[in-house]
């Protein structure tokens, strides 16, 4: 019978999933890994590990290890050496490239001279508020980096080609070999001679120092759909970075910014504006024509119009984005009061508030002067 709890090691329930058990050894491994602990009980602790979860992650080690309290001796041996399973790839559980992938950031199997694809760019685009409502062709220069026109992106001095680097063999990875009581690991590394590209240039082209790349501004035909608000973005296939070793471009992610509008604001699909009126036409009633994004219009007002009420015009608004119709333009009325009266303007008034029973006497016209006083102990 095993004097060790497995279940504690790794640090799971008994009732703990396969995907649990798996995922607490690989943190656990990666802790104690000897390459990365130095500590004097990582090695114990990560062969601990290692035969814990040799038990565990077999469903019938794991059923004689529940009932019984150990696993079967013959196939319980087989984690006591060497990587304890990492070096059975077949098992599909954890192969030594999945290793070196969770050590070394998944870069250990990739080929650094693998065609890859080009990075992703990002462009912020200020347009006229009519030309997000009502869209518009449009061409735009972008700074990228592309290809080298001197060198064709070979990076060498044209006339001469770069050299297979003697160090790794074009690989651009160098191997180490280190023998542990684990067993014989073999380390990979980007290969410093040549930083991983496999290739050595002893004759650089002047116009990209070597790189392959120069940068450049690039010309791009859009369009801007109608409907388009602060903040969407556009994508633009195959126009950002060019890929490496032949790969694809990037993408190309224009970002929209809208100026605002002297006269009109957005509100989703909605267009508003502030229209002011006179103290006559909000009591009287009148029909003015009003700005909309498309022309004028004519908008009735009834009598007795307050400020602050809302008429709305249907269809005068922005096109739904890739969708059908068009939102409404809302009208919201200010009464605007005078500020400069004639002395008639003034009678008139006056007679106006006797008529309607609200007469102004002429010593309310101080009223605010006499509060004023009054606050200030005058």
């Amino acid at each position: 019978m095993s004097d060790k709890d497995y279940y504690k090691i790794l640090g799971v329930d008994r009732d703990a999933s396969s995907e649990e058990i798996r995922k607490a050894y690989r943190k656990l491994a990666r802790k104690y890994h000897p390459d990365v602990n130095k500590s004097p009980d990582a090695e114990q602790k990560f062969k601990e590990v290692n035969q814990a979860y040799e038990v565990l992650r077999d469903p019938q080690k794991k059923a004689n290890y529940d009932r019984f309290g150990t696993a079967d001796p013959g196939a319980a041996g087989q984690g006591t050496g060497g990587f304890g399973g990492f070096g059975d790839a077949g098992a599909g559980d954890f192969g030594f490239g999945d290793i070196f992938d969770m050590f070394f950031g998944g870069g250990g199997r990739r080929n650094p001279n693998a065609p890859r694809q080009g990075a992703d760019l990002e462009y912020r685009l200020t347009v006229d508020f009519k030309d997000a409502v009502f869209g518009r062709e449009m061409d735009i220069s972008i700074p990228r980096t592309e290809t080298c026109d001197h060198c064709h992106g070979s990076g060498a001095k044209p006339g001469t080609q770069p050299e297979t680097c003697s160090t790794c063999r074009g690989t651009g990875q160098a191997e180490t070999v280190q023998n542990t009581p684990f067993g014989r690991i073999v380390n990979k590394r980007v290969c410093q001679d040549c930083g991983g590209r496999g290739k050595i240039i002893k004759d650089k082209c002047s116009q990209c120092n070597g790189t392959g790349r120069e940068k450049k501004r690039r010309k791009i035909h859009i369009n801007i759909p109608p409907g388009i608000d602060e903040g969407k973005q556009l994508r633009i296939s195959g126009e950002g970075e060019p890929g490496i070793n032949g790969g694809p471009p990037g993408d190309l992610y224009i970002t929209i910014k809208i100026k605002p509008h002297e006269f009109f604001k957005r509100e989703g699909d909605d267009i508003t504006c502030e229209l002011p009126i006179t103290f006559v036409q909000a009591a009287l009633g009148d029909e003015v024509v009003v700005p909309t994004l498309q022309g004028r219009a004519k908008v009735k007002i009834p009598a007795g119009t307050q400020t602050g009420s809302e008429f709305r015009l249907r269809g005068k608004g922005v096109p739904r984005l890739y969708g059908r119709g068009e939102g409404d333009q809302r009208i919201r009325i200010k009464v605007v009061t005078p500020t400069r009266l004639t002395e008639d303007q003034k009678k008139a008034l006056r007679e106006f508030g006797r008529l309607s029973g609200d007469y102004i006497s002429e010593q309310s016209s101080n009223f605010f002067d006499k509060m004023k006083r009054a606050f200030s102990g005058d």
